[in-house]
């Protein structure tokens, strides 16, 4: 189970012999009580001045018995807990295209994890970006289901070698935020399988324990609530064999439909489950098998991991220790990618005396949205403080904000260069914690503290939020965050450049930000464009050492960039109903016929790297794709061979090409290596709704191999199957 057969000291056998025995031993009321979670908004606050999770959410096991609890900690950007490392979005991590980093990260969340208490990470988000004005596009990887499924298999690997149990989440089309609550997504069974469901499905063949349920509806059925995903799917056809939890406070909504269709556990506290659950087993309304079943899950998911050795002790000084701030800064530098570089006037020299550097966001901490993924890292390194701290007093750095027009138009031909930081912090983008505020949020906290027999506390709370609500609302409550409102950037960014991007020819324009940003004719008054991302704690020393030289860039994009919004899919987070088709991202608009402005997988180098000798073999399960990757530039550098395969006269409607495989690789100046990539079969085929089975399709396939999806950059072969 979850891959750890070979270091779990019982054997599956072991593991069920000794679940029945336990479950027989409880009474009901501990079998009920093990499928909530119990946060206490009050006494986190009381204590940490943190109402959400600076300690880890815990469920009820069985002290007498000896079953722990669940002890739940949140993510992505690292542990939410504590002050911990905080890392680059997940947005820029996926842009790395690395998941030898990804696993790397991995491993410090779960030391970190286990260092302050937790047992589970709820940080594993691979929602696809279906559009960019997504608010929390920032916390997945990308566009693209195959970079979702690696990069999220990378990452519950290397988190479980702690025996922190990895959640999957938001399963599933969660895909639009500030109507995630209500809006009820229609797809057909192809779109749902071929497109939103397989980075899921890798994930739990990476040995996922547990996945977390979606707040919205799928196909007329609350997602928490689906016996389709839950059970028909998750466990039946994948196999699925850890335990499911809710999202949080308005993923339950009914309490014998989410039990029966296969939703373990109600979290962060129970507002449909324990006592409402209990009373209804007792009198009949839901059956006593369905509750056994459901703790039988959590029962072999925790002996698993509880019987698997530590590879390592966990102590306090694990969190944010020096080599994981160390990899917070190589995660931002390996991010981040460089999409315009006329001239080549990057690197900048080293010599440099005076730098302009402009924006507001040059100097504000900036490394997300401030909802449930925000981390409260030891510090974090600004743009400004970066460059600060790389030249030290050896260079003047004049700095401007966008109401400073005018003197910025003055210095601009004065200084050496110019560095202008353009985007959104948390405020445009992030999660949206509830369309109806404070009062709408209260009502299920409420509901929970009184279903857990704490009606004092209940009472407390609305008179805290009555007499002194900012005790206990944060910011996301009070309106920041949710979709994008618009896809540019801000006017006055935009016009800051306009005015002054034109006047020095060494001027960049650095863009943080969770998702993708319409370059628009601002783009034309610049030189140079990077995606900086929101970096992490250490994203200001990252972009000066990338700026400078020190590194050399090897981001890859993980959307398209379009010339227009209208070529995007329809987006509307008002809408009670949305239906998503096969189509998104790059392949609609090679489908549609819209030529990117920026290609999905595109990203620059400091160096110049050539694709030659593509060469393809059927290898049984795989074919095996091999290229020769020449560095012909003056620098060491890192290049990602993209294999994307398309269906030459398909009989059946098809994306014209879809990623199947990548490799990052490390190529030093004048080398040539060969680069080998197994494409598995599987990845090719469609699911065929009328059989109910996945095809492998007879016939040739086109196997593109290249440094981003655009077809001018990609080599071609072929082989019939």
């Amino acid at each position: 189970m979850f891959h750890k057969e070979s270091v779990c000291r019982l054997s599956p056998a072991q593991i069920e012999e000794e679940a029945q025995s336990l479950l027989h031993q409880m009474t009901l009321k501990e079998k009920i009580w093990m499928l909530n979670g119990n946060w206490d908004t009050i006494q986190n606050t009381r204590v940490h001045q943190n109402p959400y999770n600076p300690t880890p959410i815990c469920t009820n096991g069985v002290p007498r018995l000896g079953i722990s609890p669940i002890a739940f900690t949140d993510g992505p950007r690292g542990v939410v807990m504590g002050h911990s490392t905080c890392f680059p979005v997940s947005m820029a991590r996926g842009a790395s295209f690395d998941r030898s980093l990804e696993r790397r990260v991995g491993d410090v969340i779960g030391k970190e994890a286990r260092a302050q208490g937790a047992n589970y990470f709820a940080g594993v988000c691979i929602n696809l970006l279906r559009h960019p004005a997504w608010g929390r596009a920032q916390e997945t990887y990308g566009e693209d289901p195959y970079l979702l499924g690696e990069m999220a298999a990378a990452l519950v690997e290397a988190v479980q070698v702690h025996n922190v149990m990895a959640c999957l989440k938001h399963y599933a089309m969660n895909n639009i935020e500030n109507s995630r609550f209500f809006v009820d997504v229609q797809v057909d069974e192809r779109s749902l399988r071929e497109v939103y469901l397989p980075h899921f499905r890798k994930g739990v063949e990476a040995g996922a324990a547990s996945l977390m349920g979606a707040y919205n509806l799928v196909n007329g059925d609350q997602a928490c609530e689906s016996q389709t995903l839950l059970t028909d799917i998750l466990r039946d056809e994948w196999g699925f064999e850890g335990f499911t939890i809710s999202d949080f406070l308005y993923g339950v909504r009914n309490t014998h439909k989410a039990l029966s269709a296969g939703l373990d556990i109600e979290m962060p506290m129970p507002i449909h489950y324990n006592q409402r659950l209990l009373q209804a087993v007792k009198r009949g309304h839901i059956p006593l098998e369905q509750v056994e079943r459901a703790v039988l899950r959590v029962l072999r998911t925790l002996l698993v991991f509880e019987n698997c050795p530590d590879p390592q002790s966990y102590p306090p000084e694990v969190v944010a220790a020096p080599e994981h701030i160390a990899l917070a800064c190589e995660a931002a530098e390996k991010s981040m990618v460089l999409i315009k570089n006329d001239g080549n006037i990057l690197p900048f020299s080293r010599e440099v005396k005076r730098i302009l550097l402009l924006g507001r966001l040059a100097a504000q901490e900036n490394t997300g949205d401030h909802g449930s993924s925000r981390i409260f890292a030891p510090y974090v390194v600004t743009p400004l403080a970066g460059l600060q701290a790389y030249f030290g007093d050896a260079l003047e750095i004049i700095y401007l904000q966008e109401n400073q027009v005018e003197q910025a138009r003055e210095l601009a031909s004065q200084v050496d260069c110019v560095v202008i930081i353009a985007g959104n912090d948390f405020n445009d983008e992030g999660e949206f914690i509830s369309p109806g505020g404070m009062d709408e949020m209260l009502a299920p906290i409420l509901a929970g503290y009184r279903n857990q027999g704490m009606p004092f506390k209940a009472l407390l709370l609305q008179l805290l939020i009555r007499f002194a609500p900012h005790l206990v609302s944060g910011e996301s409550s009070q309106g920041a965050g949710g979709d994008r409102s618009s896809l540019s950037l801000k006017p006055e960014q935009a016009a800051l450049i306009r005015a002054v991007g034109g006047i020095n020819p060494n001027t960049v324009v650095s863009l943080v930000c969770g998702s993708m940003i319409l370059l628009d004719d601002w783009a034309e008054k610049v030189p140079a464009v990077l995606y900086s991302w929101y970096a992490g704690m250490e994203g200001g020393h990252a972009l000066a050492r990338l700026l400078f030289g020190e590194v050399n860039p090897s981001g890859k994009l993980p959307f398209s960039i379009p010339t227009h919004p209208q070529h995007l899919p329809y987006f509307s987070n008002r809408d009670g109903s949305i239906t998503y088709d096969l189509y998104h991202g790059y392949s609609k608009l090679e489908k549609d016929g819209h030529a990117p402005a920026y290609p999905f997988g595109f990203g620059l180098s400091y160096t110049r790297f050539e694709f030659i000798n593509l060469s393809v073999e059927d290898a049984g399960d795989t074919l095996q794709v091999r290229v020769q990757i020449h560095n012909c530039g003056q620098r060491d550098g890192e290049e990602v061979a993209q294999v994307y395969v398309g269906m030459q006269n398909s009989q059946g409607e098809r994306p014209a090409k879809l990623l199947k495989g990548f490799e990052k690789v490390s190529i030093r100046a004048g080398e040539i290596v060969t680069v080998t990539i197994a494409v598995r079969k599987a990845e090719l085929r469609y699911y065929h709704v009328e059989e109910k089975r996945w095809v492998l399709e007879p016939g040739i396939y086109r196997i593109l191999v290249g440094p981003h999806s655009g077809a001018e950059a990609l080599l071609e072969a072929q082989i019939r199957l």
